[in-house]
């Protein structure tokens, strides 16, 4: 059975995306439709919580390296980079105060993290909290 119209999602949604609508649509399985909503396969609950269930070490390789590394251009040794259960820590020191939402938002979007924790000051100046407490931010 299938809800009428389909509930149907297209290659280039996220994962976080497809797996809050299954959620809020009450469906257990999700067609993937092309630019011409022809069907092109069916994506599952069990499908998406094996990309919320990553190694953590597979998560740390992809935010050291794509978020820090390629998109951010972080030196290697100005971010250290932790993660505990999809959890992720960033302590260090970037270029720019701007910098720190970027590398918290592109955290954000690497598949497995559920929560991002900032200890990032920017050399320009200080982007602590109020009282100087560290940023946190945590997904609604």
């Amino acid at each position: 059975m299938m809800t009428t119209p389909a509930v149907t999602v297209h290659p280039e949604h996220r994962v976080a995306d497809a797996a809050r609508l299954m959620q809020r649509r009450h469906v257990d399985r999700l067609p993937v439709v092309d630019e011409e909503d022809r069907l092109i396969g069916i994506t599952t609950r069990r499908d998406l919580l094996r990309v919320f269930l990553r190694p953590d070490e597979q998560i740390l390789v992809e935010v050291v390296g794509e978020v820090l590394g390629r998109a951010l251009d972080v030196p290697p040794d100005d971010v250290r980079v932790s993660v505990r259960d999809g959890l992720v820590t960033l302590r260090g020191t970037l270029a720019h105060e701007d910098d720190i939402p970027a590398a918290v938002g592109l955290t954000w979007r690497v598949d497995g993290v559920v929560g991002v924790v900032s200890r990032l000051v920017a050399r320009e100046g200080d982007s602590s909290g109020p009282h100087g407490e560290p940023l946190r931010r945590t997904r609604e």
